[in-house]
Protein backbone atom coordinates (compact mmCIF):
# COMPACT_ATOMS: atom_id res chain seq x y z
CA UNK A 1 0.00 0.00 0.00
CA UNK A 2 1.44 3.09 -1.09
CA UNK A 3 1.85 6.24 1.54
CA UNK A 4 -0.49 8.11 -0.54
CA UNK A 5 -3.59 5.77 -0.28
CA UNK A 6 -2.96 5.03 3.46
CA UNK A 7 -3.13 9.11 3.76
CA UNK A 8 -6.42 9.09 2.00
CA UNK A 9 -7.79 6.20 3.93
CA UNK A 10 -7.33 7.81 7.57
CA UNK A 11 -8.36 11.26 6.44
CA UNK A 12 -11.26 9.83 5.06
CA UNK A 13 -11.97 8.40 8.10
CA UNK A 14 -10.89 10.99 10.62
CA UNK A 15 -13.97 13.30 8.46
CA UNK A 16 -16.74 11.13 8.55
CA UNK A 17 -19.34 11.26 11.89
CA UNK A 18 -18.08 8.39 14.13
CA UNK A 19 -21.97 7.21 14.03
CA UNK A 20 -21.24 6.01 10.55
CA UNK A 21 -18.29 4.47 11.58
CA UNK A 22 -19.24 3.02 14.89
CA UNK A 23 -22.68 2.01 13.44
CA UNK A 24 -21.23 -0.72 11.02
CA UNK A 25 -20.05 -4.15 11.26
CA UNK A 26 -16.60 -4.72 10.45
CA UNK A 27 -17.44 -6.00 6.79
CA UNK A 28 -19.83 -3.47 6.40
CA UNK A 29 -16.88 -0.88 7.77
CA UNK A 30 -14.47 -2.31 5.14
CA UNK A 31 -17.09 -2.29 2.15
CA UNK A 32 -17.68 1.01 3.04
CA UNK A 33 -14.42 2.50 3.12
CA UNK A 34 -13.78 1.06 0.22
CA UNK A 35 -16.69 2.31 -2.18
CA UNK A 36 -15.91 5.66 -0.21
CA UNK A 37 -12.43 5.32 -2.05
CA UNK A 38 -13.25 4.00 -5.41
CA UNK A 39 -15.64 7.36 -5.48
CA UNK A 40 -12.38 9.20 -4.96
CA UNK A 41 -10.51 7.78 -7.72
CA UNK A 42 -9.89 4.03 -9.33
CA UNK A 43 -8.18 1.21 -7.26
CA UNK A 44 -6.82 -1.77 -8.76
CA UNK A 45 -8.06 -5.05 -7.87
CA UNK A 46 -4.95 -5.58 -5.55
CA UNK A 47 -4.90 -2.52 -3.88
CA UNK A 48 -9.26 -3.33 -3.31
CA UNK A 49 -7.64 -6.17 -1.79
CA UNK A 50 -5.25 -4.89 0.24
CA UNK A 51 -7.30 -2.03 1.25
CA UNK A 52 -9.88 -4.86 2.65
CA UNK A 53 -7.70 -6.48 4.57
CA UNK A 54 -5.89 -3.27 6.18
CA UNK A 55 -9.38 -2.15 7.33
CA UNK A 56 -10.67 -5.17 8.48
CA UNK A 57 -7.24 -5.41 10.72
CA UNK A 58 -7.77 -1.55 11.94
CA UNK A 59 -11.41 -1.74 12.97
CA UNK A 60 -11.13 -1.88 16.58
CA UNK A 61 -8.31 0.84 16.35
CA UNK A 62 -11.48 3.10 13.91
CA UNK A 63 -13.57 2.61 16.19
CA UNK A 64 -11.90 3.40 19.33
CA UNK A 65 -11.11 6.87 17.40
CA UNK A 66 -14.58 7.36 16.27
CA UNK A 67 -15.72 6.86 20.26
CA UNK A 68 -13.45 8.91 21.37
CA UNK A 69 -14.86 12.03 19.17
Amino acid sequence: MTPILLRQIWSLLENTQANILLGQDDASLASWVLQQLTSQQMLEQHETEIVNNYIRSKTSLIRDLAAQR
